[in-house]
């Protein structure tokens, strides 16, 4: 007699977001003389930026999303089974800024461990983690997007000095029994692309070719929605929600316009949070939550971006209550 064999699929548990205190309006990036706030509202959309203290580095920011979404789950750092981090702006170079999430929390000898997918990285860590789950190895798992880009801008670079702001968004996954309700997950590079957006070691300054990084983004948002969603067997009129990176809310509407989607279908927060990098998606996931454009059973789009270049897409079923009713035991 045959015995089925039972994978565990992914669901998400939770979500948090932290930002910095300190909030730099365009009006403080006006006078120093880069650009204006005309030009920032036009090319970008992005109206204000948080920016981390002095002192204030990623790993705190990535410390207090990670709390935020822990507690939303109704869970705590006990539970956790494991810790992934998608940062491009780590504390150190060595050990993975995780491990230091990880002694913030208090978290004991799980995993912790660090990827590096530029503004895409979410997308890619939540890949990661829910392979995990799928292979039995995890049950419940915390996913961070962190990125502190503020202090690697230059001031005197329009196409940068005002598009960036720092923070952190983390989600708990975790093992259900039902059907999946992430993915499946579409993820690509073409490393032809590797200039257009960089971060050197000499330099120590991001650089972009903003015309061309917004055709690419425009073209590979639009592509990979679309195959993230007919490889999820969903017709984009049955998407209730669109969350894309948030890089500005040009690339945005753009990206809506192709696809055909209204607005309000749409998460845009570039105007409070500027891009936000790796942070950006689950800070857009926790925001939208929180304002209760997430109903239950609602089906999400995600689809991002980055240097590389990345980029990737997935369906994700909203059902933090469900999961919620039936939080796994950690595996022994």
């Amino acid at each position: 007699m045959s015995r089925e064999i039972r994978i565990p699929s992914t669901r998400i548990l939770g979500t948090g977001h932290y930002v910095p205190e300190k909030v730099v309006t365009n009006a403080e990036i006006e006078a120093r003389g880069a650009t204006t706030d005309g030009w920032i509202r036009q090319h970008t959309g992005v109206e204000r930026r948080h920016v981390a203290a002095p002192g204030e580095v990623t790993s705190d920011m990535a410390t207090a999303a990670g709390r935020a979404a822990i507690e939303a789950a109704g869970l705590t750092v006990a539970d956790l089974d494991m810790i992934i981090l998608a940062t491009t702006s780590g504390d150190t170079p060595m050990p993975a800024t995780a491990v230091h999430v990880q002694q913030k929390l208090g978290a004991d000898l799980i995993p912790s461990f660090d990827i590096g997918a530029s503004f895409a990285g979410f997308l890619y860590a939540l890949t990661v983690a829910d392979q995990f789950i799928a292979a039995g190895t995890c049950k419940t798992i915390l996913v961070i997007g962190a990125d502190l880009l503020s202090r690697t801008v230059d001031p005197e670079d329009r196409t940068t000095a005002a598009l960036f702001g720092d923070g952190a968004g983390a989600v708990v996954l975790t093992a259900t029994g039902a059907g999946a309700d992430i993915g499946p997950v579409a993820l690509h590079s073409d490393p032809d692309g590797r200039h257009l957006i960089r971060l050197g070691r000499d330099d120590a300054r991001i650089r972009m070719d903003g015309p061309l990084v917004f055709r690419h983004a425009v073209r590979l948002l639009v592509d990979v929605s679309q195959e993230a969603a007919a490889s999820a067997g969903v017709a984009l009129e049955d998407v209730d929600l669109f969350v894309f990176h948030q890089a500005n809310s040009r690339i945005i509407g753009a990206v809506a316009r192709e696809l055909g989607l209204e607005t309000d279908r749409v998460v845009d927060v570039v105007a409070r949070f500027a891009n936000t990098s790796a942070a950006s998606i689950p800070i857009a996931l926790s925001v939208a939550s929180a304002e209760g454009r997430l109903a239950p059973g609602a089906t999400v789009l995600l689809a991002a971006f980055g240097a590389g270049l990345v980029w990737g897409g997935a369906v994700v079923t909203w059902r933090p209550d469900e999961a919620a009713a039936a939080r796994p035991a950690r595996y022994s």
